[in-house]
């Protein structure tokens, strides 16, 4: 196991048992919560800076945007808005934004003329690429001293609570 610097994000010892299994669940439960809320807010400081390698003047959601775009490839503003869960202007603003960058282009949807299909341009694939190749090599350092078996599990337990959220009518968000 990983030794952590800062004690207070170390997991807490396991609650004993009762026999019904409710405190030591619910106590289980406030300590997933402590540790999702400082992932949460980590992530977020996470997705500030990588926006802005991105671009100086970039919203965390319009990398978020990018990052749909870039494992989807194109898609409907519809399909866009209903990936990450947010209502089509305040995408379509996003979009307008990444745009003038250079960063994304829109052009006829092949199935319907009438649309749009929204994709990375050749310019924000490039930026997309080297920003994510650095986010993961910052995954790597973090986690380097993890064996492989922990990590494996990680990953399928955040799978397990990702199903649940899209089960309960959360968007599925593919992008990376």
């Amino acid at each position: 196991m990983v030794a952590m610097s800062n004690p207070s994000d170390a997991a807490p010892e396991p609650a004993p048992d009762s026999g019904t299994g409710e405190p030591a669940t619910e106590e289980a439960l406030a300590a997933v919560e402590r540790q999702l809320s400082l992932l949460w807010r980590r992530a977020r400081s996470m997705s500030q800076q990588l926006s802005r390698q991105v671009h100086p003047e970039m919203e965390p959601a319009a990398y978020g945007l990018l990052s749909v775009l870039r494992t989807k490839g194109p898609i409907r503003l519809t399909e866009l808005a209903s990936c990450i869960g947010v209502g089509k202007p305040s995408v379509s603003r996003q979009v307008a934004f990444l745009e003038g960058l250079g960063l994304v282009s829109k052009a006829a949807d092949p199935l319907d003329g009438r649309a749009q299909a929204i994709s990375l341009t050749a310019k924000g694939e490039e930026k997309m690429h080297l920003v994510q190749d650095a986010r993961r090599e910052v995954f790597r350092e973090r986690l380097a001293e993890w064996p492989a078996g922990e990590l494996e599990a990680f990953a399928g337990y955040m799978a397990k609570l990702n199903a649940t959220y899209e089960r309960d009518g959360f968007p599925r968000d593919d992008g990376a």
